[in-house]
Parts: structure tokens; sequence; C-alpha cells
């Protein structure tokens, strides 16, 4: 971070704007497969550029809200995405929020956390990280979770379907459980957030970026987040004709759109983890999940009931159990405060279980 604070590496910049020329150049209807390589090339780079803007900023404002602005930006991004194919997709999309957010979730609960939990404790045995704000996250996306993704399936509406006036209340339900848990993350109970030890490493004293330098991070962030999800969305016939001709479910398509589009965050959750920042790693996973499920359900919600279009929320039984089961392990693991290399392959091996049943369901 020492190098960053006072300039922002030419490649930083370079790469967001990488990335919005090819997408112009796609619109003007630039699609060979060299073109497509040149795509999967600038997502990449725009993602690791996400992840240095990120620090950056990180960096300047401090914890917690450094992690939240990631959160933020990625989540705000990609329900302008969903929102964008429900109203161009129209009925046909009305399970397309509920596997995002599926997927989403399960990639952060278990593929993220249990990565960084992993590498964290390979490289420093143990590592602790503050519990009260970990439970608190956790409470509150089983809540917004069981509200959202389980319960549809047990009203007296046939099928996952909320009827108009509960998917309002649900998409209410969403608002406030998440603007209540950042309300306590950001305002009444901020210290639950922070790390209980100084940071180690060449980072842990180093002087916070310029005002100036960090406006710049934010917006190029913005604006590189916005490109990253776009490429991803542009590549995805390419990904669907591969997953089309290996024989998987279409579901698959989807895990890899989001996975794609949690790079950044992944990245930068596991770079903490590396540096022994498991609190910052845990508040930007965490986070994620929780902006992501409590800021998309109000978002298609609307959409759905202005065009009364249904909008499918229940996901299946084996989903069901594997999400059950997921937050019980992430509460298990990480209800006591510090954790080691076991919880992190257990929560790998519940990710590999998931990945492994959508493509062999």
């Amino acid at each position: 971070m020492a190098s960053t604070t006072k300039r922002l590496p030419i490649w930083t910049i370079a790469a967001p704007l990488c990335g919005w020329l090819l997408l112009a150049g796609k619109g003007a209807g630039l699609g060979s497969g060299y073109y497509s390589a040149l795509l999967a090339a600038g997502l990449f780079a725009g993602v690791l550029a996400a992840v240095h803007h990120a620090e950056v900023v990180a960096h300047r404002i401090g914890e917690p809200f450094g992690t939240l602005v990631l959160a933020a930006a990625i989540t705000a991004i990609e329900v302008a995405l969903i929102v964008t194919l429900m109203i161009s997709g129209g009925i046909a999309t009305a399970a397309l929020a509920r596997d995002t957010i599926f997927a989403t979730v399960m990639i952060i609960l278990n593929g993220i956390v249990g990565l960084c939990l992993l590498v964290g404790g390979r490289r420093y045995g143990e590592q602790r990280f503050n519990q009260p704000g970990v439970n608190a996250a956790l409470s509150t996306l089983a809540a917004i979770v069981a509200l959202t993704l389980i319960l549809p399936n047990f009203t007296a509406t046939p099928g996952p379907f909320y009827t108009p006036r509960q998917l309002a209340f649900a998409a209410l339900a969403s608002v406030v459980l998440y603007g209540a848990f950042v309300f306590v993350q950001t305002v009444r109970h901020r210290d639950y957030f922070l790390p209980e030890n100084e940071e180690s490493g060449a980072n842990a004293h180093a002087s916070p970026p310029p005002a100036r330098t960090a406006l710049a991070s934010l917006v190029c962030l913005v604006g590189g987040l916005a490109a990253v999800v776009l490429l991803a969305k542009s590549i995805s016939p390419q990904i669907e004709a591969a997953v089309a001709a290996a024989g998987a479910p279409p579901a698959l398509v989807g895990v890899i759109i989001a996975i794609i589009v949690l790079l950044p965050e992944g990245l930068a959750a596991l770079r903490a983890a590396r540096a022994n920042r498991l609190q910052t790693s845990l508040n930007l996973a965490l986070g994620s999940a929780l902006a992501s499920i409590g800021l998309s359900i109000p978002a298609v919600a609307v959409v759905s009931i202005v065009r009364h279009w249904p909008l499918a929320l229940g996901i299946d039984a084996m989903s069901t159990v594997l999400l059950v089961l997921s937050l019980l392990v992430a509460t298990l693991s990480l209800g006591t405060g510090r954790t080691t290399i076991l919880q992190g392959v257990v929560h790998l091996v519940l990710f590999a279980t998931y990945l492994f049943l959508t493509v062999v369901p």
C-alpha cells in the first residue's frame, strides 16, 4: 500500500479505460474469436485494477467503511445488471434474481470465506477476529436468507412465489434488516467490526493516501466495476456455448458469471487474509453477501410488482439443505473468534459440493 499512497499506477487507470473501449468495440459489431479473448483479458485486468483501487479507498477511510465501499459498489452494479436483464427478458427471467442471489451467497459464504480461512491459517497457524461483528452479520444474513429464499416455498401460494403483498413485505423486511446492519456496522457499534490487533506487515503503519488520490481511486473503482460486470455479460454467450457443449445444466452459467463478478471482492478479501487482516476479509465477504441479497430483493420486487410479473424466489429442497448447512457451519466455525485451516477446508468442501451438485444435480 505504501507505493500507492502518492500516485496511482498507470495500469490501474488504463485497465478500466481499455475495458470501456473494448465494450465500445463490441457494440460496434466486433465479435470474432480473437476479440472475445481480448474481452476476457480486459475483464481480468479490470478485476485487478478494481482490487487495487478498493484497497486505496479502504486505506484512506479506514475500517469498516473501506470494505463497505467495495461491497456496495459491486452490489449496486450487480443489482442494476439483474434489473436490466429482467426488464429486457420479461417473464422468462422469473428465476434470474433467485439463481443469481443464491449463487452469490454460496460463493461468498463457502468459496471466498473458506479460501481466506485456509490461506490465512496456513500462513499464520491461527487467526483472530472480532466475534460480535461476525455474529451480527451472520444473524442478519440468516434472517434475510430465510425470508427471501426459503419461506416462499411454505406459504399458501403454490410454487416458489410470494403474492404481491407478501413480496412487498419481504422487500421491506430486507431493507430494514440491511439498513439496521449498516447502521450498527458504521455508527452504533462500529468497534465490533474493527480488528482487535493492529495490522502486521509493511502496510501496518503506511500513511493513508491523499484525498485527491483516494477520490480518483473511487471514480476508477466505480467505473472499473461497471466495465467488469458488462464485460462479464458480453462474454456470457461464449460461456453458455461452452456449458452447453459440455452437457452441463444451464444453471452453471449463472454460477460462472457470479464468480467472475465477485472476483474483485474475492481477491481483496484473500489479500487481506494473507496480510493477517482476517477481520477485514470477513467484513468484506459477509458484508457483500448481505448487500447482495438485502439490496437485490427490493429492486427486483419493485420490477415484479410494477410490471405484474411472477418472481420465483424459493429455492429447491437440495439448495435449501446446502444453504442451511452453510449457515450452520459458518456459525460454528466463526463462533469462537479464532480460526485455523480446518474451518477453511470445511467451507471449501461445502463449496465443492455445491459446484458438483450444480453440474450433476
